[in-house]
């Protein structure tokens, strides 16, 4: 190593300064600056693995690292040396990935570097993580929490009990249950008949359903204290399990089965509830997509070419034809001039698509998702005047508070919960058992 100098004793001062940081401290086999930061990488995601193993972290922590590393951070920092990634170069790469994929990802993607980086200043390969002053803004605007309200619960319910798919998928009393509880989807699938207390009329929600690449489903424990928790639940929802509960049921086979009677992938639900809120269309959607299927084939081509011919995503003349997306009448103007349709086709196709552009009740429901039902709990319990300690408790939330952490129990039972609950929510269920919605799986 040569190191240059105004002086001979500033360049020995340099040249003692670079000598320093090439150190290595540790074992024979610890980093050293000049290895490269796959290098670093790898020895990083071994730990999260060994940690996995002894159950400290979640099963698909492994999986995110690895896939965001490959895609998004290796074709960037793999060659590099440790001792060249400096803080701007780090800076610069975290904000192109932000800029081109996303702030969660730039988020997940810091992530890695800076427990890599720390892994790298242990060994003595680094003297200071160079990842710790970086900070991600994001470049949107976060959008604020939205809750169900009480006309908006009525008008989810109804949807789900006009769609048969829904019904089959057993939306119904999987959507009440997220009502009764506050419980994430992944919580929800993991409860089985053992977890049901049915004198004190409370639930274990100690468990979660994940989907391990390699393993399949894995029902495990939630991964933090504040999550491990028992609810009560309000008496018309002990009602709709006790229907549920058919004679000589097993008591280790989950409420919400799937069609074989085990558990059930939470990505399947929740793509069951993003079909529920996005339904193929009214009657006269599908007719509309009809018409244009017809007039597309009338003028010899097929949805790849026309998509090709258009510009448009892959997937838009498909949704269109299946009704499951309002068409403008802007898109049928150019729907028509690529079909070369006659004055009165055209003229035609734009009355129907005017008729089918109504409002319907899926399109004021496409803003639901599984998590809406948690803000949903949380609002409805503090409409009702619990307070944000009791509501973090329903929801398995930890605070930060040394008070409050050191002196409620994480597993703190709430009875007043279930009443709010229960009168919010009764007559929903008091319907269905009036008018049954139909077969489940």
């Amino acid at each position: 190593m040569t190191k240059w100098g105004n002086s001979k004793t500033d360049a020995e001062n340099k040249l003692r300064t670079a000598l320093k940081s090439r150190q290595r401290i540790g074992q024979a086999n610890g980093l050293q600056s000049r290895d490269r930061v796959s290098t670093a990488v790898e020895m990083f995601l071994a730990e999260v693995s060994d940690l996995i193993e002894q159950d400290v972290l979640a099963p698909n922590t492994y999986q995110t690292y690895r896939y965001q590393y490959d895609k998004n951070l290796a074709p960037r920092v793999a060659e590099l040396r440790l001792h060249e990634l400096t803080t701007p170069r780090a800076n610069d790469v975290i904000r192109a990935i932000r800029d081109e994929v996303g702030a969660a990802t730039a988020k997940t993607c810091r992530t890695i570097l800076s427990k890599t980086c720390s892994l790298a200043v242990t060994h003595g390969a680094l003297t200071a993580n160079p990842i710790r002053e970086i900070t991600i803004r994001a470049t949107s605007k976060k959008k604020p929490p939205r809750a169900l309200e009480d006309g908006e619960r009525e008008y989810w319910f109804e949807l789900l009990r006009q769609d048969e798919r829904a019904v089959r998928a057993d939306l119904v009393d999987i959507t009440k249950f997220m009502l009764a509880t506050g419980e994430r989807i992944g919580e929800t699938l993991a409860v089985t008949w053992r977890d049901l207390n049915r004198q004190t009329a409370e639930i274990d929600c100690s468990h979660q359903i994940q989907r391990v690449k390699g393993k399949g489903l894995v029902r495990r424990r939630v991964k933090s204290a504040a999550g491990d928790r028992i609810l009560g639940l309000p008496p018309w929802a002990i009602e709709m399990l006790a229907d549920r509960c058919l004679p000589g049921t097993s008591l280790d086979t989950p409420i919400f089965p799937d069609a074989n009677g085990g558990f059930r992938d939470p990505h399947n639900v929740q793509k069951s509830i993003r079909n529920a809120r996005r339904p193929i269309g009214s009657q006269r959607r599908r007719e509309l997509g009809k018409l244009l299927r017809n007039h597309r084939r009338d003028a010899g081509l097929t949805q790849t070419q026309t998509v090709i011919k258009l510009g448009w995503r892959k997937t838009r003349i498909s949704l269109i034809e299946t009704g499951r997306v309002k068409v403008t009448a802007d898109e049928a103007t150019i729907l028509a001039d690529a079909y070369e349709l006659s004055r009165t086709d055209r003229g035609a196709l734009l009355e129907a698509t005017e008729l089918a552009g109504l409002q319907s009740l899926a399109d004021e429901m496409a803003w639901v998702t599984a998590h809406a039902f948690r803000k949903t709990t949380a609002t409805i319990l503090e409409d009702a005047g619990q307070t944000p300690r009791q509501v973090a408790d329903q929801l398995g939330h930890a605070q930060t508070s040394t008070t409050i952490d050191d002196y409620l129990g994480r597993r703190r039972r709430n009875p007043e919960a279930a009443k709010h609950l229960e009168d919010a929510l009764r007559h929903v269920h008091d319907r269905d058992r009036a008018d049954p919605p139909g077969p489940r799986l």
